[in-house]
Order: C-alpha cells, then sequence, then structure tokens
C-alpha cells in the first residue's frame, strides 16, 4: 500500500517518499510533510538552478543558497527561477 502524507506544498494528501531524502531532522520533515511529486519537482527544479546558474556544490554558500530556495519552493512562496529559462512549450 502506498503511503500518503498530507503536501505542505500541494496542501493535500498524496504520496509519500520511501524515505527520507536526508539524514536527521531535515530529512525527516521532509518524509513526513512533502509528496513524492513535490520532492521529484523540486529535484528537476534544483538541477536546473545549479546548471543555469552555474552553481558549485562544494560551495557553501551555493548549498546554502539551495536549502534556503527548497524551503521557499516547499512553502509555496515565490522561489528563484533561472534567468532566461523558457520552458518548452506544449
Amino acid at each position: 500500500m502506498t503511503r500518503t502524507v498530507f503536501c505542505r506544498k500541494y496542501q493535500q494528501d498524496l504520496p509519500g517518499l520511501d524515505k527520507p531524502p536526508y539524514p536527521g531532522s531535515k530529512g525527516q520533515d521532509i518524509f513526513d510533510n512533502i509528496s513524492k511529486r513535490a520532492w521529484e519537482e523540486w529535484q528537476a527544479h534544483q538541477t536546473m538552478l545549479i546548471n543555469e546558474k552555474h552553481l558549485s556544490m562544494v560551495d557553501p554558500s551555493a548549498r546554502k543558497y539551495l536549502q534556503q530556495e527548497m524551503e521557499k519552493f516547499f512553502a509555496g512562496s515565490d522561489y528563484d527561477q533561472a534567468e532566461g529559462y523558457v520552458p518548452p512549450s506544449e
């Protein structure tokens, strides 16, 4: 049976993650409150930010920036977009 969570981003019950994505309390919070759909969307957005902004994951300020953007993304606040990015038309 699929585990469901009340997703913080979408404000509805949705399938949850199979395991916490991070160790510690932050990972547990995501596991308990973020849906699999929202997590996958964040991963795609994070990858775009890393690539388009040329972020280095060895740079502590880049990791802190992504952490802050992740919080905004899941909270439904305005979050940073890659400059000049145009989503593909359908």
